[in-house]
């Protein structure tokens, strides 16, 4: 019986001949999803602006009323309710700034927590309520903080063990797949507008380490060709590089896709956004690999002669004059 091969042994596509117009796309795209970030922003959870999210669910509707919870809680003199779908029609998530002085009277958060409820249920009697989160604004501005800081120690901190493992040109490669793929996966959260909290922060740590991953073992590859083709020229190096690791990316990628793809129809929606994230990831990931990280080698001047020793003047007359001792 025959194994199933996903991909042929031996391919031999050219992913180097549009390295051009796939570097043009992914700029716009990492522009666009900056541009989105600045202007649409992120739709942070509780866990980073502080306050009160109460989840509800309505049983017997097959969607929430939106423009009457709206009216009905922002007249209960909290501030304006924002009020959106988390997960499906009939499920919404109501978040309220903390009342002045809670910080220092806890009370004050739960009285307003349990009016709001009670204001629901009154005027909805098939609203269930499916859990009400705190946290204080102090809290959440430290894990906002301490969230970005942990990406941003993990981008340099990867950059730079790619720098000593090979050398600072492959660094500069890794560095920029990865802000290409932490970028497209901040737009699309900013495009959807679904919840960002720390859970997306964890999503994107375990996206940034499949990233690297991926492109360690393409440069790894491209490493063993570039001693081993000395006369090759370099787009044809890289795609013998890529193209040799191209069956262990697409099983790799593939397996993964295929428990995500089961997480997303028949996981819970709490972890949607989690989901999502490294679902995407896993594809901008795989495709950086081989679009982003493998085709920059050319523009930084990388060659099968750049990490060759150069003999120094002294080195050669030494090397001389032991094979003129040898004769």
């Amino acid at each position: 019986m025959k194994l199933l091969k996903l991909v042929p042994d031996h391919t031999n596509i050219h992913f180097l001949r549009g390295r051009v117009p796939f570097y043009m796309v992914s700029v716009l795209l990492i522009v666009a999803s900056l541009t989105l970030v600045a202007t649409r922003g992120l739709n942070l959870g509780v866990d980073f602006i502080g306050g009160q999210m109460i989840r509800v669910t309505f049983t017997q509707s097959a969607t929430a009323p939106v423009a009457e919870l709206r009216e009905s809680v922002g007249g209960l003199g909290f501030g304006e309710p924002i009020i959106q779908q988390f997960g499906k029609p009939n499920e919404i998530s109501i978040r309220m700034k903390l009342p002045e002085g809670s910080e220092g009277d806890a009370t004050l958060a739960d009285a307003m927590a349990r009016k709001v409820t009670a204001t629901v249920k009154a005027g909805h009697a098939d609203a269930r309520i499916d859990g009400v989160d705190s946290v204080s604004g102090k809290v959440s501005g430290e894990l906002f903080k301490t969230g970005m800081q942990a990406l941003l120690a993990a981008i340099v901190a990867i950059s730079i063990y790619i720098w000593v493992r090979f050398e600072w040109q492959f660094g500069v490669g890794a560095l920029f797949a990865l802000v290409h793929d932490v970028s497209l996966t901040l737009g699309m959260f900013a495009l959807t507008q679904m919840e960002f909290d720390l859970n997306i922060v964890a999503a994107l740590l375990t996206l940034i380490g499949y990233s690297l991953n991926d492109t360690i073992v393409v440069y790894d590859r491209i490493r063993e060709n570039l001693k081993k083709y000395r006369r090759m020229p370099m787009p044809e190096l890289l795609d013998l590089s890529v193209n040799e690791t191209l069956s262990r990316t697409i099983v790799t990628s593939l397996s993964v896709l295929i428990t995500l793809a089961s997480l997303l129809i028949f996981g819970p929606d709490v972890i949607f956004g989690f989901t999502a994230a490294i679902t995407l990831g896993i594809f901008v990931g795989t495709y950086s690999s081989i679009y982003m990280a493998a085709p920059i080698l050319i523009w930084l001047k990388v060659n099968p002669t750049s990490f060759v020793q150069v003999e120094s003047e002294m080195d050669r007359q030494e090397r001389l004059a032991r094979e003129a001792g040898g004769q």
